[in-house]
């Protein structure tokens, strides 16, 4: 169960806003065209340990936070909060996250976004990023009600979303649970467009926990380097630098539990359900490289091959929803908005504007 307080946590101590504002102009600025660049974030010792709620690691704005409760813990939820350029159209914009990924991969989104007048929302979500770290089960119907409380107390009743891979999952279940909250839909290269029950077998979370511990730098560098096929290694880096530094700190153990919990979420609450329902218009955009399936591993070997990677299930869902836009990008793989950001950006305005 999750509940909000309705409380804002503002940035810690006048010390630690002045260590965010430099970390931020060592960025070029509040708001980079990208993602901020790889040299400037990767310029702490990476011997040096980093907490597992990336206490100092740059984001593209200030940082605040919700206080909620999930299982009984209080818990912050971290965010940002962007007003948009000139007078604005009056709309919002969420930004979630997906499961790997730091939001500062949203700086491109929005820049953009707000030069169109939209304000942007940019949360962490419970159990990633900058929020804190319970040790529950999480659900997707949970993080949708953080969020929805979040909106709460910003006074916002109604928005736009864009969720990215994990975040499409939780996009869909936020627009199913809030239809009347939910103006529009736009889903970027979201996982669970099949229900990944009927290909994997479960698995326990000391299964998943295992399999995150075995992680090393090399390895998991691999496995970022997949969502990729045209981005610079220098570019996703960055990824792979606060996870490798994560290993230092002494929550290290605690944050492998989570990224376990939270694969079970992704296996145990299906969306692919809810599609049928959806009330908002969708946007659909998946690189066309992206053949992505979270937790293949775990398929037996007869499953694999039947099982669709996103762009195949994309164009699937696509043909059985024909309301839903399905715009592809060529040659690109899990993250468009890095790897072909301005043909991202004319496909979400064009939704949004449409």
């Amino acid at each position: 169960m999750t509940s909000a307080r309705t409380s804002l946590i503002e940035p810690a101590e006048p010390a630690r806003r002045r260590l965010l504002a430099a970390a931020l102009t060592a960025t070029a600025g509040a708001l980079l065209p990208q993602q901020a660049r790889a040299e400037d974030r990767q310029a702490a010792d990476l011997s040096e340990p980093l907490g597992i709620c990336l206490e100092g690691w740059p984001y593209p704005g200030p940082i605040k936070f919700v206080a909620l409760e999930m299982a009984g813990e209080p818990v912050r939820m971290a965010y940002m909060d962007f007003l948009p350029e000139g007078a604005g159209n009056g709309r919002t914009v969420l930004l979630l996250h997906g499961k790997n990924f730091d939001s500062s991969y949203w700086a491109g989104p929005i820049a953009f976004l707000r030069r169109a007048g939209f304000r942007l929302v940019v949360p962490d979500q419970i159990g990633f990023n900058k929020s804190s770290k319970p040790l529950c089960a999480y659900t997707f119907d949970a993080l949708a009600a953080n969020t929805a409380a979040l909106a709460d107390l910003l006074g916002l009743e109604k928005f736009a979303v864009l969720g990215h891979s994990t975040g499409g999952m939780l996009a869909v279940r936020l627009a199913s649970l809030y239809p009347r909250r939910v103006s529009q839909l736009a889903l970027e290269d979201p996982i669970g467009l099949i229900d990944y029950r009927l290909y994997i077998p479960p698995q326990t979370v000391e299964t998943l926990e295992a399999a995150e511990r075995a992680q090393t730098e090399q390895s998991y560098r691999a496995f970022v380097a997949r969502y990729f096929p045209k981005l610079p290694p220098a570019e996703y880096e960055p990824f792979v630098v606060w996870r490798a530094r994560m290993m230092g700190s002494g929550d290290y153990p605690r944050f492998l539990r989570v990224v376990a919990l939270t694969y079970q979420m992704i296996y145990q609450n299906p969306v692919r359900g809810l599609f049928g329902g959806l009330r908002p218009p969708v946007l659909l955009m998946a690189g066309d490289q992206d053949h992505g399936i979270p937790l293949v591993s775990y398929a037996p070997p007869e499953m694999r091959g039947k099982i669709p990677g996103l762009i195949d299930a994309a164009r699937d869902v696509a043909r059985e929803f024909p309301s839903w836009k399905l715009v592809e990008f060529a040659g690109v793989g899990h993250v468009p908005h890095l790897e072909a950001p301005k043909d991202f950006e004319n496909a979400v305005l064009g939704f949004l504007n449409g």
